[in-house]
C-alpha cells in the first residue's frame, strides 16, 4: 500500500471531488442501476422494522420536538421536518435492528448514504433516478476509502460508519444539491470534522445513532458548502487531516480515484443479511443450524464450544439486554441451537431472559484462535455441540447467506423485504411500496413524494 505523503498526486482532495461531481446518473450501467435498487428496497424495508424499536421512537420524540420545517418525511412516525433531522432519524431507524447490507471492506455504507439522499430528494422535488445515483456516489465513496486504507477490523479507534459514512452521506448530498468540484472539496472539510462513534457503545441504543449522526452531518455538510461555508480545502492531503488521522498506516490514493470503475456495489457486490445481528455472528447463527440438523432435541444439550477468530467485541457470554444479544456469538448461537431460527423477535428481553436461553448460555464457551483471519471475507467459524448420549454435532461456516459474491435468490430477498415491511404495513401498502421501489430509477418528482407518503 502507498502512505498518503508519498502518493504522486499532487491534491488528492480535488482530483477525488471532481472525479464524483462528474459522474451523473446518465453515466451509470444496468448493473449499477439494479444494484443500487436491491440495496435501497433493502435499507427501507429494515428501517420500517427498526422503526418498531425503542431507540428510533425516541429518537423521533426528540426531532418532532425541535419543530423545524416540514421538508422530508420520518419514517415510520408519521410527520415531516428538516432534511438532516429526518436523515438522522431514519438512519437510525435503517441501523438499530443491524440487518442492513455490508459493503467489503465491511462497513454499514446503506445506512447513512439512502437516507440522506431520500431526505433531500423529498425536499428538493427531485425525481427517482436522483436517489439512484447519488446512492451510487455514496456507497461507493465509503466502500473506495475503506479499500484505500487497506481497512482491517479492528483498524479503526471508533465504529467504522461513524469514520466513512459521513463521507457517504456528504457525497449523496452534494449530487442532490449539485455542487461543483470547489464546493464538494469544502463539503469533504466540513464532513471530516463530524466524525466518530464510539465502538464502547455496541449493544446500547447509541450504536444506531453512529449511522443517524452520519447522515444527518453529510446533509449538513452539503449544505454548509452550498451556502458558501468553507473547509481546509485539501482535506485528503492534509497534516492532521482525514487521511492522517483515520488512516496514518497508509492510504492507496490510487484506489480511491478509481471511483466507479467499476463501482464496488457491482464487485464485489455487498453482503445481504438474512439475521438482524452483527454480521461475524452470521458464522455462529449459520454453524450453529448446521449442527442442530445432527442433533436430537435442544434439551438434550450437555455444552457447546465456538471456534471463532479472535474478534472480541463478538464474545459475550452474558449480553445484558436482548438488544446487546445482537453482537454475542454465545447468544446468537444459543437462539440458533433452541429456536432453529434467528430473527427480529430474538433479540427482545422476553428471550434473553427466558429459561431455556438463560440455561443454554450457561453451557456455551467461546474459543478464540488469534491465528485465525478476522476479516469476515475470508473468516471460518466451527461449532462443536456435546449431547449427554456421548454424541458430539459439528457445524462449520465459512459464508453465510447472502455473503459476498454468493448468489442471492430474489424470492428468498423479496421474502425478508415483505416480512420488514409488515412490522408496520399491511399487504396493500407493501405491495403499492413495492411496485414504487422496483420502478425507482423511472419514478417522477412526485411519485417521490408518493413513495414517502407511504413510508410516512
Amino acid at each position: 500500500m502507498k502512505r498518503a505523503h508519498n502518493v504522486s498526486m499532487t491534491n488528492i482532495t480535488a482530483a477525488i471531488a471532481a472525479r464524483v461531481a462528474e459522474i451523473t446518473y446518465e453515466s451509470l450501467d444496468r448493473a449499477t442501476i439494479d444494484a443500487v435498487k436491491r440495496l435501497v428496497v433493502d435499507g427501507i424495508a429494515v428501517a420500517i422494522a427498526g422503526t418498531a424499536e425503542d431507540a428510533p421512537r425516541i429518537l423521533a420524540e426528540q426531532v418532532r420536538a425541535l419543530e423545524s420545517r416540514p421538508d422530508a418525511t420520518v419514517w415510520g412516525f408519521g410527520f415531516r421536518t428538516a432534511p438532516q433531522s429526518a436523515a438522522f432519524c431514519n438512519a437510525a431507524s435503517m441501523h438499530v435492528l443491524d440487518f442492513e447490507p455490508m459493503s467489503s471492506p465491511p462497513t454499514h455504507a446503506v445506512s447513512p448514504t439512502l437516507p440522506a439522499a431520500f431526505a433531500l430528494a423529498e425536499a428538493l422535488c427531485a425525481p427517482g433516478r436522483e436517489i439512484v445515483a447519488a446512492c451510487a456516489k455514496g456507497f461507493e465513496m465509503q466502500g473506495r476509502v475503506l479499500l484505500a486504507s487497506g481497512h482491517d477490523r479492528g483498524d479503526l479507534p471508533f465504529h467504522t460508519p461513524g469514520v466513512v459514512g459521513v463521507m457517504g452521506s456528504v457525497v449523496a448530498a452534494s449530487h442532490l444539491l449539485h455542487l461543483d468540484a470547489t464546493q464538494l472539496a469544502h463539503a469533504f472539510g466540513i464532513a471530516a470534522s463530524r466524525c466518530g462513534g464510539l465502538s464502547a457503545n455496541t449493544g446500547s441504543m447509541v450504536k444506531c445513532t453512529h449511522c443517524g449522526n452520519a447522515s444527518s452531518a453529510g446533509v449538513e455538510a452539503a449544505l454548509l458548502a452550498e451556502r458558501g461555508f468553507v473547509a481546509h480545502p485539501r482535506i485528503f492531503d492534509a497534516e492532521r487531516g482525514y487521511v492522517a488521522t483515520f488512516f496514518p498506516k497508509h492510504f492507496d490514493a490510487e484506489a480511491l480515484l478509481a471511483f466507479g470503475r467499476p463501482y464496488r456495489c457491482v464487485d464485489p457486490g455487498m453482503a445481504l443479511k438474512f439475521y438482524p445481528s452483527k454480521y461475524p455472528t452470521h458464522f455462529a447463527i449459520a454453524a450453529a443450524l448446521d449442527a442442530r440438523r445432527h442433533l436430537t432435541p435442544a434439551s438434550s444439550i450437555r455444552a457447546v464450544r465456538i471456534l471463532t477468530p479472535d474478534i472480541e467485541d463478538a464474545d459475550r457470554p452474558q449480553p445484558r439486554s436482548g438488544l446487546e444479544g445482537k453482537f454475542s456469538f454465545q447468544y446468537t448461537a444459543a437462539a440458533a441451537l433452541l429456536d432453529g431460527r434467528v430473527g427480529i423477535d430474538t433479540f427482545t428481553d422476553r428471550r434473553r431472559f427466558a429459561s431455556d436461553m438463560v440455561a443454554m448460555l450457561d453451557r456455551i464457551r467461546v474459543i478464540r484462535n488469534p491465528q485465525a483471519p478476522r476479516d469476515t471475507r475470508n473468516m471460518r467459524l466451527e461449532i462443536e455441540v456435546d449431547s449427554y448420549d456421548s454424541t458430539t454435532a459439528r457445524g462449520i461456516c465459512t459464508a453465510p447467506p447472502g455473503s459476498w459474491g454468493l448468489p442471492v435468490d430474489t424470492a428468498v430477498h423479496r421474502v425478508k423485504i415483505t416480512d420488514c415491511l409488515r412490522v408496520r404495513f399491511d399487504e396493500t401498502r407493501i405491495a403499492h411500496l413495492l411496485a414504487l421501489t422496483d420502478a425507482l430509477e423511472v419514478l417522477s418528482a412526485d411519485e417521490v413524494g408518493e413513495l414517502a407518503r407511504l413510508l410516512a
